[in-house]
């Protein structure tokens, strides 16, 4: 172990005692020592003594009225340089990473903030530029996994996992819409009852997705199953298939983004929809945070209302696929 040669320098506070001494070395007096370093003498004294009982050689020899090095004290105070240089230099890298002028963000989100989050990344890291960022989008389930294996600082749910000791908090709501394309037969209906929409064919998530999930929870609660005409691995996917005039489908509001693309896309006025979720940040509990990733966290919660509040729908309306 390296660290047996060096055991004896953790016993007794020496990064303390090696400050005394090398003040003691440079001044040459044990009063000065004391008084650059705010102690009383007699607490100097008892340092070096400590000290030199660590060593097991003699450090300073009392020449008339001046204080001298021993050859043993000569090695130390060079020693003392470079400790104090290196300690210096590590306090400089880690005052950057406290400052977020360097540092990482790793972070992993779910398929539905799969717009969300590169726009509040990007926009942090605009004010952060020498942080070192990724962003891994996943369905629900490999999420859960890598949020289990702790391959990521900071994980953005929907519906935050159950079962695992996470802290947990609130971002945004992304309530879960019917989408249709603009000419459906139901686009110009109002209050439409769910067993009518249960009728029309679905388009459906892929199994391990908590879009998925979701839908069926909604279909559970009023006593049906949807008629899936087609299962898809992505949003993007679905909406190409509801376009295609195949079915509708129910996403979450940010699925698509925040800025109104024209795509001929309608949120239907559906009884009990839109249903209202939110995005979280979660981590394991007991995780210690890089900087970054608490700055980040706090960076999303201060712009979050600002950049997104805006657009969040009271009810189901005519729009674009982004439903702004």
């Amino acid at each position: 172990m390296p660290q047996a040669k060096i055991r004896r320098y953790f016993k007794h506070g020496t990064m303390h005692q090696l400050s005394v001494f090398e003040a003691v070395a440079r001044l040459g007096s044990y009063t000065r020592a004391a008084e650059e370093l705010h102690i009383a003498q007699p607490t100097a004294s008892v340092q070096i003594r400590k000290l030199t009982e660590t060593i097991g050689l003699p450090l300073l020899e009392q020449v008339g009225n001046r204080t001298h090095l021993t050859e043993a004290g000569r090695e130390l105070q060079a020693a003392c340089r470079e400790i104090f240089q290196e300690l210096v230099r590590i306090e400089d890298r880690l005052s950057s990473i406290r400052g977020l002028d360097s540092g990482r963000l790793w972070l992993a989100a779910s398929t539905t903030s799969r717009y969300f989050a590169p726009r509040i990344l990007a926009a942090f890291v605009q004010q952060h530029p020498g942080i070192n960022v990724s962003l891994q989008i996943h369905n629900r389930e490999m999420l859960l996994k890598r949020l289990v294996d702790d391959v990521d600082d900071l994980y953005i749910f929907v519906d935050p996992p159950r079962g695992v000791e996470v802290v947990v908090q609130q971002i945004l709501p992304n309530p879960m819409v019917v989408l249709a394309r603009a000419d459906h037969a139901l686009a110009a209906q109002k209050r439409i009852a769910f067993a009518r929409l249960a009728e029309e064919p679905f388009l459906m998530r892929e199994s391990g997705s908590g879009t998925r999930a979701a839908v069926l929870e909604i279909f559970a609660r009023y006593g049906s199953q949807p008629r899936v005409r087609m299962e898809l691995s992505t949003n993007e996917a679905i909406r190409e298939a509801i376009r295609a005039g195949l079915g509708v489908s129910i996403l979450p509001r940010y699925t698509f983004g925040l800025e109104g693309e024209q795509d001929e896309l309608v949120a239907l006025d559906v009884e009990g929809l839109p249903l209202e979720r939110h995005l979280h940040f979660v981590y394991p509990i007991g995780k210690q945070l890089p900087s970054a990733a608490r700055a980040f966290m706090e960076f999303t919660r201060e712009h979050v209302q600002r950049h997104f509040a805006r657009n969040t729908p009271h009810t189901a309306t005519r729009t674009s696929t982004s439903l702004s």
